[in-house]
């Protein structure tokens, strides 16, 4: 007991008496922003930019971009996270909250573009990326949300998922003229969506919605009921609402559903019926580059919204990995990692999912790629931050890691929800597994930078075991890669070179470059890589693997027998 208690003051040592509070959001002043022609030249030159609306899991953020990708004007706000039973992993957002931070990001970008003396009329389109996954409904009458969005990584439906699990295996699902059952059922249902059943994707949200909220089955059996997800929620309100409001969703985002048919690129009926869903609540499905209806309000008003792509696919194509076997990862809440196969769907054996990145306008050939999703990356040092109080801000997790060489056998399996790719386990937990008395905080924080490099190879090994193609580089952005030292963790757990470019804001770049290419504003084509030449050549760096091989196989063997051990905790009880 005494050295439980010793290790307990060494992590109380470094404790701060306050934690970061989740949210600074403030919904939008009243108060009308004050005219730029009282505060700046009446003058204002008139050039051309494109913006992106970037609305993430815990903020959205407005940015403009030149033709070079120089961001030049911006504004960010947060949101508040709903945790209504965080024991069982609920996660929720106001839909009108992200609304509110929508158009007040929107107007202060604009202020700002104004004040450096740019018209607001400078912006020709703006692209929209979103949190994929996520699940917001509303209703079609009043055009207000029925209950909380259900958010992505939130873990509620394991059971209806297990529920569906044994649907699928005894009753079967129709795949190509006959039902199937067993193992052939699962395997329909992942050349069917490109999916596996989880938890991840939002149509076993709305499902538990059904199930759980009163006012949402009501809607649903009346016809009154809409489902989007974010990107669909942002665009109906923008275009209006109940004033001529848009209903739609592009083609990445759809594919994130489990009810869009990956080569027919259409919500498919088959799954309509095996989930007991009406038709009448789904988006239009539209291509990711293309005008899907204008602002109706605000200091863009009638401006074209061009671009639509859920933030990992918009972060590949912002990392200009428009060619089969370019691949990128974005390290923010969770890490994605996703590899261009091009315009062959790919089918992983090895745990990965089958998605589409892109399509180029209504009548382009869609573009695939290979993602392996890990639910936790960034949000495992925010758990360090504000639940364990080992550090008071992100970028210290580096500089306590770099107090110890290794971990000293540490391994920490961050599952928080579950673990996702390639292990797909929903009833995996988080564990920490290899501590003895020397164990100190940052070994800790050094255990939850490698689990990030652990994750990483086990997607890499599997698109390597799908494709044949051994990835020498990959391309890195988002919250997490500011840190040398989780990047060179990165390089030599990996393998594999990692570069980190300058410019790291590829998911808002990446849905700029589709609304651009919409209007071929800069003759920018993303059909066309050459066209885009100019976009985001401010430079890079490259970490490169310095550790031995024998070294990283034998972290690599600790890894898998700490994630075996994780596996199977959590008990299921199917509704």
């Amino acid at each position: 007991m005494s050295s439980l208690t010793s290790w307990l003051r060494r992590a109380a040592s470094i404790t701060r008496q306050s934690a970061k509070p989740i949210s600074t959001f403030a919904p939008p002043s009243s108060e009308p922003l004050k005219s730029t022609a009282e505060e700046e030249p009446k003058n204002l030159r008139h050039g051309e930019f494109v913006g992106s609306l970037d609305c993430g899991t815990t903020s959205t953020r407005f940015m403009i971009f030149d033709r070079y990708a120089n961001i030049v004007a911006s504004h960010q706000i947060e949101f508040p996270q709903y945790y209504p039973e965080p024991r069982q992993d609920w996660h929720e957002h106001d839909s009108d909250q992200i609304i509110e931070s929508c158009d007040a990001c929107i107007d202060q970008a604009c202020a700002e573009l104004e004040k450096l003396g740019w018209t607001k009329e400078s912006v020709k389109a703006i692209g929209i990326t979103n949190q994929r996954e996520t699940a917001v409904v509303w209703s079609r009458k009043t055009g207000k949300p029925l209950a909380r969005a259900i958010v992505w990584d939130d873990a509620r439906t394991r059971d209806i998922v297990a529920h569906h699990e044994k649907k699928l295996r005894e009753e079967g699902i129709e795949h190509e003229g006959e039902v199937k059952k067993g193992d052939d059922a699962v395997a329909a249902l992942r050349k069917l969506t490109g999916l596996p059943l989880s938890t991840y994707f939002s149509a076993l949200k709305v499902r538990w919605m059904l199930d759980h909220r009163e006012e949402v089955r009501k809607a649903h059996d009346e016809d009154d009921l809409l489902f989007g997800t974010v990107e669909s929620w942002i665009v109906y309100r923008l275009t209006g609402g109940l004033k001529g409001g848009v209903h739609i969703t592009d083609v990445s985002n759809a594919s994130r559903t489990l009810l869009m048919n990956i080569n027919t690129l259409r919500f498919d009926p088959i799954l309509l019926k095996f989930f007991g869903f009406k038709e009448s609540i789904l988006p239009k499905v539209a291509s990711s580059s293309e005008v899907y209806g204008h602002i109706a309000h605000g200091a863009l008003k009638g401006t074209p919204i061009a671009g639509l792509a859920g933030d990992q696919q918009a972060a590949l194509i912002g990392n200009k990995c428009l060619n089969p076997g370019e691949a990128k990862c974005t390290y923010g809440t969770g890490a994605f990692l996703l590899f261009c196969t091009g315009h062959e769907a790919v089918s992983s054996q090895h745990g990965l999912l089958t998605t589409v990145a892109y399509q180029n306008g209504p009548g382009g050939k869609p573009v695939y790629c290979l993602e392996g999703a890990i639910g936790v990356a960034g949000s495992a040092v925010k758990w360090l931050r504000d639940s364990m109080c080992m550090v008071t801000s992100a970028s210290e997790v580096n500089t306590l890691a770099a107090k110890v060489p290794n971990t000293a056998g540490l391994y920490f399996v961050t599952a928080f929800s579950g673990l996702f790719a390639p292990y797909w386990d929903t009833t995996a937990t988080g564990m920490i597994i290899g501590m003895t008395s020397y164990t100190t905080p940052a070994h800790v924080a050094r255990a939850t930078l490698e689990a990030n490099a652990y994750m990483t190879r086990a997607v890499l090994d599997s698109m390597k075991s799908d494709t044949g193609i051994a990835l020498k580089e990959l391309k890195v952005d988002g919250g997490m890669t500011n840190g040398d030292m989780v990047m060179s963790i990165l390089a030599d757990l990996g393998g594999a070179d990692v570069v980190r470019p300058e410019m790291r804001e590829s998911t808002a770049l990446g849905s700029a470059l589709l609304a651009g290419s919409a209007i071929r504003l800069f003759g920018w084509d993303i059909s066309d890589p050459e066209t885009l030449r100019e976009v985001n050549t401010a430079g890079s760096q490259t970490f490169k693997p310095t550790m031995s091989q024998e070294e990283r196989d034998k972290k690599w063997r600790g890894w898998q027998r700490a994630v075996e051990r994780s596996r199977g905790w959590t008990e299921i009880e199917e509704e």
